[in-house]
């Protein structure tokens, strides 16, 4: 097998690694949104209400921007990640967060990047190049870190065994979402990916509705700001720079995620890190930086 990627996808441009900071800003912040909101939505409602808000964002847009449907080769790869990562991962997530501390979950579910530089090295035939497979130990080590220097004694079994489950699905979606970019649009493929896991999670909307009658105007705007940015914004950026590199290269780039955590978990909720999180955090920008390098 081909030990090196091939030449026309691995390097992002300027527009590609702008898109990639902004999906993995955005989704670093969801980790707070969600802690705060899933004080006053289940699982299930949290995860059908973002991908409503998402999807109405992001149909819009389509609409307004008068781009086709997507083709039909491209709506096997649309459905698969819409099933498996809009909705079964942000339930799996939402529950697992419930179950675990932070540092915790962050530490499982960063299996996920290490998990697509393998399926798609495998599925995707990418390859596996050798200082990409270095990038991804340096920042899972570092995810560790931050995750051993978070863990608290409130972690569960089903927690763990959920934030793993977030993980595979995380990397299976991503690697389903490849091969539709080929054949779709960024937009389209985000769109009608997060519409179909919206339908997926229909089965929620009685509870949505009821916690939504009961939440705190704080915990709505919370929902919504989770529909708008992390998920209709953030996808569609990583769907654009996923477009125009390797599935492993991205998902290197989302180790990026605890040490964000960590700084907004700091400035926001008054979480002071500790230093060993600052340690680890340290080594998943490293690990990053190794897997943009030429």
């Amino acid at each position: 097998m081909d030990l090196t990627a091939p030449a026309d996808t691995a390097r992002l441009d300027r527009k590609a690694v702008a898109a990639a900071t902004i999906a993995v800003l955005l989704w670093a912040s969801a980790f707070v949104g969600i802690r705060t909101a899933a004080a006053h939505f289940g699982p299930g409602p949290l995860a059908l209400g973002r991908l409503a808000v998402g999807s109405v964002a992001l149909l819009a847009t389509w609409a307004v921007r008068r781009e086709p449907l997507p083709p039909r080769a491209a709506w096997p790869g649309i459905a698969v990640s819409g099933l498996l990562w809009f909705a079964l991962y942000m339930v799996a997530l939402n529950w697992g967060e419930q179950k675990v501390d932070a540092g915790t979950a962050a530490m499982v579910v960063n299996l996920g990047p290490v998990l697509i530089a393998l399926l798609g090295g495998l599925l995707l035939r990418e390859g596996f190049p050798r200082q990409l497979m270095i990038a991804v130990a340096v920042s899972f080590t570092g995810a560790v870190v931050v995750g051993l220097s978070r863990a608290g004694g409130s972690s569960s079994l089903l927690g763990v065994l959920l934030c793993l489950l977030a993980a595979l699905l995380y990397a299976a979606g991503v690697v389903a979402q490849k091969p539709a970019l080929r054949h779709a649009g960024a937009l389209q493929v985000t769109a009608f990916g997060c519409l179909l896991g919206t339908v997926a999670c229909l089965p929620f909307s009685g509870q949505l509705v009821s916690q939504l009658a009961h939440a705190p105007l704080s915990a709505t705007l919370d929902l919504v700001y989770l529909g708008l940015f992390p998920t209709a914004l953030a996808f569609s950026a990583w769907a654009y720079a996923l477009s125009r590199t390797t599935a492993g290269r991205m998902g290197a780039t989302t180790y990026a995620v605890p040490a964000l955590v960590v700084l907004m978990s700091w400035a926001i909720l008054g979480e002071v890190p500790a230093l060993l999180s600052l340690v680890g955090g340290g080594l998943c920008l490293t690990g990053v930086a190794l897997s943009r390098r030429r």
